[in-house]
C-alpha cells in the first residue's frame, strides 16, 4: 500500500508549461511544512500531459527532471497502440471504476466509442517507467543515493547497462566474457553510470562472486570515482589502491569487491611480481577508455587479469585513427551524443565567441637586444636560440598580451557573469602564464581569481623550456605550499571554494581541470591555449553542465581554436560498422554571432504576442490582454529568449560597436517594460509558477543596464537619529538585552556607513560599543549596564554628549570632525590644548566653506586652494607652539580633513543647496 509511484496529471493543451507546473507542485508538497511524509517511500514522481511527460524522484530539483526515451521506439507504438485500443471486459471496468464518479466513467465509454486512438507521450511515459516489471527493475537497481541525494537514471544510462549485462551474460562455461565501449558525452553522468553498471553486475544472478576494478588514466579521475562510489553507499565493498604493491594486495586478498586504481599502477605493480588472476568474473572499467588503451600499463594490465571483461568508457567521441580501440575491448556497446544531449536538456548548449589580442613589435630593437643577450654565443647556438625565442608559445606569452587579455576577460566576466552565482574557468598554455594572469587580475582588483597548476618539476604542453627553473613559478608554488601544506590540500580547498564559495569567481588552469572537472556553476571558459582533436571536446564540455538559471554553457577563445574544432568533429566522421557519424557532434558549438542575429526577430517576437492591442502604450490593455494563462506562458517564453539574447550581445564588442545607439536604447527600454509587465501580470492573476531559472540573467542585466523603478519599503528601517521612531520601534522590543543588541547593530552599522565623516568619533563610539558586547558576553556587565552603556554611546553620535568638546564648538558638528582628527593626529603639550585645536578647527571649518563651489568635491583646483589655507594654519600653529608634525604627517592630516569635509557635504542635503547659492 506505500506509494511506489506518485502522478502528477495535468489536462491536455498545456503539455510542457503543465508538466512544469506539476513539477513545482512536486517540489512544494516535498517540503518540511506541506506534505512529505507521501514521498519518503517514492521511487518515481511523473509529471505528465497529453503531449510531455517528465520523470524524476523524491528531491530531484526541476532542472533535472526528465524526458525518457525508449532505444526501440517502433517496438514501444506497436506495442503501445495495440494495449491502449485493447477492448476491456466489463468486470475490468467495474474494478476501474469501483470508486470514480459516474460521469467518470461516462467520459471514458464515449472516448473507446469513438473508435482507434494513437499513443500519446503521457502513454509512452507510463509504458516506460510503470509497467510492473519496469518498474521494479528501476527501483531494484537503477536507483542511487549519491552524497546522500536520491538519484535516477536516465534512459541512456538504463538501455547501456542493460546491454552490457546482455552482452557479458552471454558466455558459456569459462569462455571469456567480451566487453565494449560506452560513449556517453561528457557531463551526461558516467561516473554514475559506472557506480550503476557496478551495481547490475553485482546483482546479477548468472555471475558468481563478481570483482569489479575500476581504471583511470589520472589521479583527480581516479578521486573523483572513488568518491563517487563512496557518496553512493560503497564504503564497506570499496578500497582505492594507493601504490603497485597494494593494488597486489587489494587482488589477491579478495576482500573487497571494488577497488579503484590508476592505470599507471598495473606497471609498478608488474615489478613487484609477476601476478596472473584467471578469474572469468572480474570486470574492468575504464574511464576516459581512449586515453589509456595503449602503452606499457595497458599491456601489464593485460597480463596480470588476462581474463577479466574489460568495459570502456568514454566522454568524446573516438578518432578514425583510433579506431581500434573499439576492437581492443569488444566492440561498441552503446552512444549517447552530443546532439541527443542537448536535445534531452541532459547538457546545455555551448556557445562559441573568437576574441584576439594583436602583437606588435619593433624589429630593429628586438634584433638590436637580441645580439646584446647572445654576445659570446656562436652563430648556430645563436639561431638555435632565435628559433626557440621565435616559437609562437613563447611570443604569446608577453607580458602586453597577457594584460590586455586578463583585462579584456575581467570586463566580460563583470559584464555577464559577475553578481549571479556563475564562475568561469581561463584555461592558458603554461605555468607561467597562469601566474602572472593572476597578478594582472589581482592589480585589476575587479574578480578574484585563484591557480590550480601540478608542481613545477613537471612540463606541460610539451613545451621546450623546462618552467620548474622560472623563480616565478617556484616562489608561487613555495607559496601555497605554505599556505596550504600539501599539493592534495591545496587543490581540494580551492575546488571546494570554486564549487561552494562565492570566491575564486576564475579558476585559472593549465591542463588541471581540463577533464573530468565537474562544477555545474562554470558558465564560461576562456581560451588561450592550443587545444586539439579529443582534448578540446573535452575542455569546452567543462561549461555543459546543468544548473538552475543556466542556459548555455560560452567559449571565448583568444587562440584561434574554432578551426581546430571544426577540425575535430569532422575527424569524428563515420566509423562505418559502428554508425558514429558528423550528426552524432553537430550542433555542438553555435557561433555568437549566429545568435546575436536573431536578437531583432526575438524582439518581434515578443511584440508579435500582443498583435491584437490597439494602444501598445497603454498598460492596462497589455495587461488584461495576457489574461489567458496559455498566451502569458507563451510571452514569458519569448521573452526569455529575448533577454537571454541581448545579455549576450550587450557583452559582445562587435554588437556594441555596429549597432546605432537608438536601436540599443530600443531594446533595452522595451526590455524594461517587458519586465515591469511580466512581474505585474503575475501578481494580478495570481500566477504560481516562477521563471526563476532565467532571474539571475535577469538581474545581471537590469543592474548593468537597465534603470530601476523607485525600491518600495515593505518594513521601514528606522535610523537612530529620528529620536521619536527610534524610541517606538525599542519599546516594543522585551529585555535589556534585546533592546540593546538592537541599539548596538544599529550604531554598528551608521558607524560603518559614515565613518569617515567623523573618523576618530566613530572610531572611539565603535571601540565603546565593541568593549560594552564583550563585557556584556563575559558577563562582567548586568544587562542594564549593557542598556547603558550603548546608550551612552547613542547619545554621542547624536551630539548630546557635548562634554567631549570645547564648548567653542558645540554647535558646529563640522568643526567637532576636523578636531577629531587633529586632536588624534597632533600631540600638542600645553594646558590649553583643547582648545587651540578647537580654535584651528573652526578656521579650517571657515576656510573650507569659504571656497565653497557646486561639484567643489570633485574639483582639484578647489580643493588645492582649501589645502593651501590649512596648511598655512599649521605652519603658523608651529611657530607659535613646539610640536612634531613632518611635512608628510601634515599632508596625510590635511588630506584626511578634506575627505571629511567632503563625506560631510556628500550625506547633507543642505550642502548641496549652500554650493549652489554660492556658485
Amino acid at each position: 500500500g506505500l506509494p511506489l509511484v506518485v502522478i502528477e496529471c495535468k489536462k491536455p493543451g498545456l503539455n510542457e508549461d503543465a508538466v512544469k507546473q506539476g513539477i513545482s507542485q512536486f517540489l512544494r508538497n516535498q517540503k518540511s511544512d506541506e506534505i512529505p511524509e507521501l514521498f519518503a517511500f517514492s521511487q518515481i514522481l511523473l509529471s505528465v500531459a497529453q503531449n510531455m511527460a517528465k520523470y524524476g524522484t523524491m528531491g530531484t530539483s526541476e532542472e533535472f527532471w526528465s524526458v525518457w526515451k525508449e532505444d526501440d521506439l517502433k517496438a514501444q507504438e506497436a506495442e503501445l497502440s495495440a494495449l491502449i485500443n485493447k477492448p476491456l471486459s466489463a468486470a475490468d471496468k467495474g474494478k476501474i471504476f469501483a470508486e470514480k464518479q459516474p460521469h467518470v466513467q461516462k467520459i471514458m465509454d464515449s472516448l473507446w466509442r469513438d473508435g482507434h486512438r494513437l499513443p500519446s507521450a503521457q502513454d509512452r511515459a507510463i509504458h516506460s517507467l510503470i509497467r510492473p516489471e519496469r518498474l521494479l527493475e528501476l527501483i531494484f537497481g537503477f536507483i542511487v543515493y549519491d552524497n546522500k541525494e536520491k538519484k535516477i537514471c536516465r534512459y541512456q544510462q538504463y538501455f547501456s547497462i542493460k546491454e552490457t549485462i546482455r552482452k557479458i551474460t552471454k558466455v558459456r562455461g569459462d569462455q571469456k566474457r567480451q566487453g565494449g565501449v560506452i560513449w556517453h558525452t561528457t557531463g551526461t553522468g558516467k561516473s554514475l553510470t559506472m557506480v550503476m553498471m557496478a551495481k547490475a553486475i553485482a546483482l546479477n544472478e548468472s555471475i558468481t562472486n563478481p570483482r569489479i576494478v575500476l581504471v583511470t588514466d589520472r589521479v583527480d579521475l581516479d578521486d573523483q570515482i572513488y568518491k563517487t562510489f563512496l557518496a553512493c553507499g560503497k564504503e564497506s565493498e570499496l578500497a582505492k589502491a594507493s601504490s603497485g604493491q597494494n593494488l597486489i594486495d587489494l587482488i589477491e586478498a579478495e576482500k573487497k569487491s571494488i577497488i579503484t586504481t590508476i592505470i599507471d599502477k598495473f606497471e609498478s605493480a608488474s615489478k613487484k611480481k609477476d601476478l596472473k588472476v584467471l578469474s572469468h568474473n572480474i570486470f574492468v572499467l575504464i574511464d576516459e577508455s581512449h586515453r589509456s588503451q595503449y602503452g606499457v600499463s595497458h599491456a601489464k594490465m593485460l597480463n596480470m587479469l588476462p581474463n577479466a571483461c574489460y568495459i570502456g568508457f568514454t566522454g568524446t567521441p573516438l578518432l578514425k585513427k583510433d579506431k581500434t580501440t573499439a576492437q581492443k575491448f569488444g566492440g561498441f556497446i552503446h552512444k549517447y551524443t552530443m546532439n541527443q544531449a542537448v536535445k534531452d536538456g541532459a547538457v546545455v548548449p555551448l556557445l562559441y565567441e573568437g576574441r584576439m589580442s594583436e602583437l606588435r613589435g619593433n624589429k630593429e630593437q628586438i634584433d638590436r637586444w637580441f645580439e646584446r643577450i647572445t654576445n659570446g654565443l656562436s652563430k648556430d647556438q645563436k639561431a638555435d636560440l632565435k628559433r626557440k625565442f621565435n616559437r609562437e608559445e613563447e611570443i604569446l606569452k608577453s607580458s602586453h598580451r597577457l594584460e590586455e587579455i586578463a583585462f579584456d576577460i575581467q570586463q566580460h566576466f563583470k559584464a555577464n557573469f559577475k553578481g549571479t552565482g556563475f564562475k568561469g574557468q581561463l584555461a592558458c598554455s603554461s605555468k607561467e602564464s597562469a601566474i602572472r594572469y593572476k597578478r594582472f587580475f589581482d592589480s585589476f582588483g575587479d574578480v578574484s581569481t585563484a591557480v590550480i597548476i601540478s608542481p613545477p618539476d613537471t612540463r606541460e604542453d610539451h613545451t621546450d623550456l623546462d618552467e620548474s627553473n622560472i623563480p616565478e613559478v617556484q616562489a608561487f608554488w613555495r607559496s601555497m605550499m605554505g599556505q596550504y601544506g600539501s599539493e592534495e590540500k591545496y587543490n581540494e580547498r580551492i575546488i571546494k571554494a570554486f564549487k561552494r564559495s562565492e570566491e575564486p569567481e576564475i579558476i585559472i588552469v593549465v591542463d588541471k581541470l581540463l577533464t573530468g572537472f565537474d562544477a555545474p556553476k562554470n558558465a564560461v571558459l576562456y581560451v588561450d591555449k592550443k587545444l586539439k582533436d579529443h582534448n578540446i571536446l573535452q575542455a569546452i564540455a567543462r561549461v555543459n553542465r546543468v544548473c538552475e538559471g543556466k542556459v548555455h554553457g560560452l567559449v571565448i577563445d583568444y587562440r584561434g581554436i574554432f578551426g581546430e574544432l571544426n577540425d575535430a568533429i569532422d575527424m569524428y566522421a563515420a566509423l562505418e560498422h559502428e554508425g558514429f557519424d558528423r550528426d552524432d557532434v553537430k550542433g555542438t558549438i553555435v557561433n555568437v554571432d549566429l545568435e546575436i542575429s536573431l536578437l531583432a526577430q526575438r524582439h518581434t517576437n515578443v511584440w508579435e504576442v500582443f498583435k491584437e492591442v490597439q494602444n501598445k502604450s497603454d498598460t492596462e490593455s497589455l495587461q488584461r490582454h495576457l489574461e489567458p494563462i496559455d498566451r502569458r506562458q507563451d510571452f514569458y517564453k519569448r521573452l526569455s529568449a529575448f533577454s537571454n539574447t541581448l545579455q549576450l550581445a550587450n557583452g559582445n564588442a562587435k554588437y556594441q560597436d555596429e549597432t546605432p545607439e537608438d536601436k540599443k536604447s530600443l531594446y533595452m527600454r522595451d526590455l524594461k517594460m517587458f519586465i515591469g509587465l511580466r512581474a505585474s501580470v503575475k501578481q494580478r492573476f495570481g500566477e504560481t509558477v516562477d521563471y526563476a531559472v532565467y532571474e539571475k540573467q535577469l538581474r545581471n542585466m537590469v543592474s548593468r543596464f537597465i534603470e530601476a523603478d523607485k525600491v518600495k519599503v515593505i518594513i521601514p528601517q528606522s535610523n537612530v537619529f529620528d529620536e521619536a521612531q527610534f524610541q517606538k520601534e525599542l519599546e516594543g522590543i522585551d529585555g535589556d538585552t534585546a533592546r540593546a543588541d538592537t541599539i548596538a547593530s544599529r550604531l554598528k552599522r551608521t558607524i560603518a556607513e559614515k565613518f569617515e565623516e567623523d573618523p576618530a568619533l566613530f572610531k572611539k563610539l565603535s571601540d565603546m560599543i565593541d568593549e560594552a558586547i564583550k563585557a556584556h558576553r563575559e558577563r562582567r556587565l548586568s544587562d542594564l549596564q549593557y542598556l547603558a552603556r550603548v546608550t551612552e554611546a547613542m547619545d554621542a553620535m547624536r551630539g548630546k554628549n557635548k562634554s567631549d568638546y570645547p564648548a567653542s564648538i558645540w554647535n558646529s558638528d563640522d568643526a567637532k570632525a576636523y578636531y577629531g582628527v587633529m586632536r588624534q593626529e597632533v600631540v600638542l603639550d600645553v594646558s590649553d590644548a583643547d582648545e587651540i585645536f578647537a580654535g584651528t578647527a573652526l578656521k579650517v571649518h571657515e576656510a573650507i566653506e569659504r571656497h565653497k563651489i557646486r561639484d567643489w568635491s570633485g574639483n582639484r583646483d578647489v580643493q588645492n586652494k582649501m589645502a593651501i589655507d590649512i596648511e598655512d594654519m599649521f605652519y603658523s600653529l608651529k611657530g607659535r607652539y613646539k610640536f612634531d608634525l613632518t611635512p608628510e604627517k601634515m599632508d596625510e592630516i590635511i588630506s584626511t580633513v578634506i575627505m571629511v569635509a567632503k563625506r560631510r557635504c556628500s550625506s547633507n542635503t543642505h550642502c548641496t543647496i549652500f554650493a549652489i547659492i554660492l556658485g
